[in-house]
C-alpha cells in the first residue's frame, strides 16, 4: 500500500502538495482498509488516515504503515492536518466529490489553501493495472464463481424460479468464502433472457428455456464476473444457432486480445462475427470492461474506447445476442492481459449445456 501511495504522489508531480482521498473504494485501494467512513490525506511532508471513533481501533490494527487519527469533527481535523503538513494546493477526486461537498471544502480551506484540480486520472492509471496480489485475489474470487456455476448445473430444473436460482448462487458463494456478491446477481429464464440486465423474478423455468446467469464472488474486496447460458430439456435449431454465434464471437475476441491491442479493435472482433451472422442489431452493449475493486472499471472493450491494453489490465469478454421477447444468450469470461498475451481466469465449460 505504501508503494501505491508513493506512486500517486509521484504521479501528481508539481501539480499539488497533496491529495485528499474520500471515496471508500480508493481509500481501500491505498490503505487496504475497508470502512464506510474516513479520509486519506497524502502529502509530500507526511500522510494520515482520518476516521471517527467507530473505526479507529480497526484502522490502527490494519493500517500499520500510516498514522491513524481519530476525529470528533472532520472539517477541523482535516484543516489541522493540512496546516501540519503545510499543504497549499490540494487535489481531490472530482468524480466522487459532489458539487456541494467541493464547495464546503473550498469554504473550509479559505485563503490557507486551494483546490488545485482532480486526482482522478492518476488514480485511474494506477488502479487500471493490477498488481500480482490483486490478480491473485481476483483468481480466488473467480474460482469460487466457477464452483458456484458447477453447483447450479445440478440445481436448475423445471419449476425452479429465477429468484431461487439467484439466491442459491449467492448462498453457495458465501459458503465458499465470498465476502458478498460483486453486483446484483442476474438470473433470467425463457423470454427474460432477452433482457441483458434482467432482474430475477418468480417466473418458473420451463422445458426449452435458456437460463442466463451473470454473477461474481468477492475476495479481499476484488470482484469476479462471469456469465453462462444453459438450456433446460431441449433447444430449437434457432437457439443453438444463436448460442454458437455468441461463442464464436467470444472466441474471436479472446484469440486476439493482448498487449498493445486497442480496446475498440477487441470489441470489433466479437461484434463483426455477430453482425456477419445477421444479428448485429441484437448486440447493443460493449464486449467487455475492466474489473477490480469495482465491478465496472476502465478501460472498456467498446467501439469508442481507444485505450491500448497493457499487462496487468483485467477484462471481461462478454458478447451477447438478444432477441426481444423471445430469448437471449451471453457468454462471459474474466481475463487478464499478460506480457505473453491473455490469461483466462475463468474455467467453466462454454459449450452448450442442456440440463
Amino acid at each position: 500500500m505504501q508503494g501505491r501511495r508513493k506512486a500517486l504522489l509521484d504521479a501528481i508531480d508539481w501539480r499539488a502538495d497533496g491529495v485528499l482521498i474520500l471515496s471508500p473504494v480508493n481509500r481501500r485501494y491505498f490503505t487496504g482498509f475497508h470502512a464506510s467512513d474516513g479520509a486519506l490525506l497524502l502529502t509530500r511532508r507526511g500522510s494520515a488516515f482520518l476516521t471517527d471513533f467507530r473505526y479507529i481501533e480497526a484502522a490502527k490494527a490494519q493500517i500499520e504503515d500510516l498514522e491513524c487519527i481519530c476525529y470528533d469533527r472532520f472539517p477541523q481535523c482535516l484543516l489541522a492536518q493540512l496546516q501540519r503538513f503545510d499543504v497549499k494546493r490540494l487535489l481531490i477526486e472530482e468524480e466522487f466529490v459532489t458539487v456541494r461537498r467541493k464547495k464546503s471544502l473550498e469554504d473550509l480551506l479559505g485563503t490557507r489553501a486551494k483546490l488545485a484540480g482532480s486526482a482522478d486520472q492518476p488514480i485511474f492509471d494506477l488502479r487500471s493495472v493490477k498488481a500480482p496480489e490483486e490478480i491473485a485475489s481476483m483468481q480466488q474470487a473467480q474460482d469460487i464463481t466457477d464452483q458456484a456455476f458447477t453447483h447450479m448445473l445440478s440445481f436448475i430444473r423445471e419449476g425452479v424460479t429465477e429468484q431461487e436460482i439467484a439466491l442459491e448462487l449467492e448462498f453457495f458463494m458465501r459458503r465458499l468464502g465470498s465476502e458478498g456478491v460483486a453486483f446484483e446477481t442476474i438470473a433470467a429464464s425463457g423470454p427474460n433472457t432477452s433482457l441483458p440486465h434482467a432482474v430475477p423474478t418468480g417466473r418458473k423455468v420451463q422445458r426449452g428455456d435458456f437460463v442466463t446467469m451473470d454473477f461474481g464472488a468477492v475476495v479481499n474486496g476484488y470482484c469476479a464476473d462471469m456469465t453462462r447460458t444453459v438450456a433446460v430439456g431441449e433447444v430449437s435449431g434457432e437457439q443453438k444457432e444463436v448460442y454458437d454465434v455468441v461463442l464464436k464471437a467470444q472466441q474471436a475476441a479472446l484469440s486476439m486480445l493482448g498487449p498493445g491491442v486497442v480496446c475498440s479493435d477487441g470489441d470489433a472482433a466479437a461484434r463483426d462475427v455477430i453482425a456477419a451472422a445477421g444479428y448485429g442489431a441484437c448486440f447493443g452493449h460493449a464486449t467487455g470492461h475492466s474489473v477490480g475493486l469495482e465491478i465496472h472499471e476502465d478501460p472498456r472493450l467498446s467501439p469508442k474506447c481507444g485505450a491500448k491494453l497493457v499487462p496487468g489490465v483485467t477484462m471481461t469478454v462478454e458478447p451477447g445476442i438478444y432477441l426481444e421477447g423471445r430469448f437471449g444468450v451471453r457468454i462471459e469470461d474474466l481475463t487478464v492481459v499478460t506480457p505473453q498475451g491473455l490469461k483466462n481466469l475463468t474455467k467453466s465449460e462454454k459449450s452448450l449445456i442442456i440440463l
